[in-house]
């Protein structure tokens, strides 16, 4: 028990800081129905979770045997994060009409496609995954891991659910002209994560 609290624990303490993929999570809580906007936290979750496995189990290992992969990940992440950024600062307010249907939920494909991105398609995440996962995994007796990082697992679960949960709840106090500087906020907020990753890649070419 006290391996899946320290992986419990050390999950909440990965996940919580705030990036593209809580970024991701609150927009949807903030645009999307209830129900879709719980949809995409779990998907979130999934990506999040085999992420998670993934660098327990050393995937940082073939980027560094492999640089060439490492870097087709770090362009087209940076490409793709950049894009979704320019995506939510063209955010405008919504006609009056759409306002009373309420938000239109986007397709279940594109919300899967988003979060694999957010969440697979940053290499700094890989690379910080696999040492902190990886470091805590050799400190493990062998029989422990599996409790280890089934408490990382819940709290991408509980982290992830809680804030979709929370931020759908009290949406109705954020008016559409908040709604969308928000939405600008978080654009450029991922304009700055796909620059950096961007700048990465250049720096490694060049």
């Amino acid at each position: 028990m006290p391996y899946f609290l320290q992986g419990l624990t050390m999950g909440l303490a990965y996940v919580a800081p705030i990036g593209v993929q809580n970024l991701f999570v609150i927009n949807a809580a903030l645009n999307q129905p209830r129900r879709r906007a719980l949809l995409t936290a779990l998907v979130v979750v999934f990506f999040d979770v085999s992420l998670a496995l993934a660098c327990f189990f050393g995937v940082g290992a073939v980027m560094e045997a492999f640089p060439a992969v490492g870097m087709v990940v770090l362009l087209v992440g940076s490409v793709i994060v950049l894009a979704i950024g320019i995506g939510l600062l063209r955010t405008k307010e919504q006609p009056p009409e759409q306002e009373a249907e309420g938000p239109r939920p986007t397709s279940l494909a594109k919300t899967a496609s988003t979060a694999f991105v957010v969440t697979w398609c940053n290499p700094q995440a890989l690379i910080d995954g696999t040492m902190m996962l990886g470091a805590f995994r050799v400190t493990l007796p062998a029989a422990q891991s599996a409790p280890f990082i089934g408490g990382v697992g819940l709290a991408s679960c509980l982290w992830f659910t809680g804030v979709t949960l929370v931020i759908s709840l009290f949406r109705r106090k954020f008016t559409p002209k908040v709604m969308v500087w928000i939405n600008r906020v978080c654009g450029a907020v991922i304009l700055v994560y796909g620059g950096r990753l961007l700048w990465s890649f250049l720096s490694a070419l060049f």
